[in-house]
């Protein structure tokens, strides 16, 4: 019912930056909050942001507030994640997924793509 592919991540020196992208097909993408998360080896898998429907409303585990900014483009059926001053800690495969209107970090489908791997070098 849904298909979501996530790419944009890649090797970056800490203080770097890097922009994610999913693109979403199999249902109607304006009609669903978003969310990004991100699991890293050993640990897992945690909240990083998610944002509504219409785009106006986004929220993050604080960890990466002032670095990361969630957005969505509902025309191209992508959501994006810019991250900014990028740390070691931030390395982990980074995942999106259709998440609820009321509770945005709840996930509503168990199907996480494939994930695009985040690898930050100190």
């Amino acid at each position: 019912q849904v298909h979501l592919v996530e790419s944009g991540g890649g090797l970056v020196q800490a203080g770097g930056s890097l922009r994610l992208s999913c693109t979403a097909s199999g249902r109607t993408f304006s009609d669903y909050a978003m969310g990004w998360f991100r699991q890293a080896p050993g640990k897992e898998r945690e909240f990083v942001a998610a944002i509504n429907w219409s785009g106006d409303d986004a929220e993050y585990t604080e960890s990466v507030k002032g670095r990361f900014t969630i957005s969505r483009d509902n025309a191209k059926k992508t959501v994006y994640l810019e991250m900014n001053s990028l740390k070691p800690e931030d390395t982990a495969i980074y995942y999106c997924a259709v998440t609820g209107g009321a509770d945005m970090k709840y996930v509503l489908y168990n199907d996480w793509g494939q994930g695009t791997q985040v690898t930050v070098s100190s």
